[in-house]
């Protein structure tokens, strides 16, 4: 994590998303297509999008597989397709951090973030499932546009992590 990470309040944000089912292996090569898909379909249909891309992670299972979402906020509702679904992103209380480095860094920021939740006593919202432990909330937010900034060790990202109530 490049900054100390802070607890915020959102609200609840709808958003458009594609769910895949992905390994960890080939998560970057299967997600970040995606959400150009997402933002092409929203521009096809008028819809502006309200926030930068996200991932945001149903499951995870880091042996077996990972349920990743990637979408963008919106500013209203919308109907959706086969495709984009449309969601809203719970409101709540979030852990949140900034991280500024190569895409390959997040795993060990997100480490780091779990770690110094762990040690604040904080409970994240998520619960055991048959697939893998299933969040409430869990995001990557995209803050970089890649088309602007090439280098990768300069992107920045938000880690959101939605608290238990």
């Amino acid at each position: 994590m490049t900054h100390e990470p802070t607890i915020v309040e959102w609200p609840a944000k709808p958003y458009a998303a594609i769910t895949a089912q992905v390994t960890l292996q080939n998560l970057s090569a299967v997600v970040p297509p995606l959400n150009g898909e997402v933002f092409g379909w929203l521009a096809q249909r008028g819809v502006a999008p309200a926030g930068p891309p996200f991932w945001k992670y149903n499951v995870i299972d880091m042996q077996r597989g990972l349920e990743v979402e990637a979408g963008v906020t919106v500013a209203a509702a919308f109907e959706g397709d086969a495709r984009v679904q449309p969601g809203i992103l719970p409101a709540g209380r979030y852990v949140t951090a900034h991280h500024v480095g190569h895409p390959s860094t997040l795993i060990t920021a997100t480490a780091a973030l779990l770690d110094w939740a762990k040690a604040k006593g904080l409970v994240w919202d998520v619960s055991p499932s048959p697939a893998g432990d299933r969040w409430g909330c869990r995001l990557e937010l995209y803050l970089t546009d890649p088309r602007t900034e090439p280098d990768l060790t300069k992107w920045e990202t938000q880690l959101a992590f939605r608290l238990r109530d």
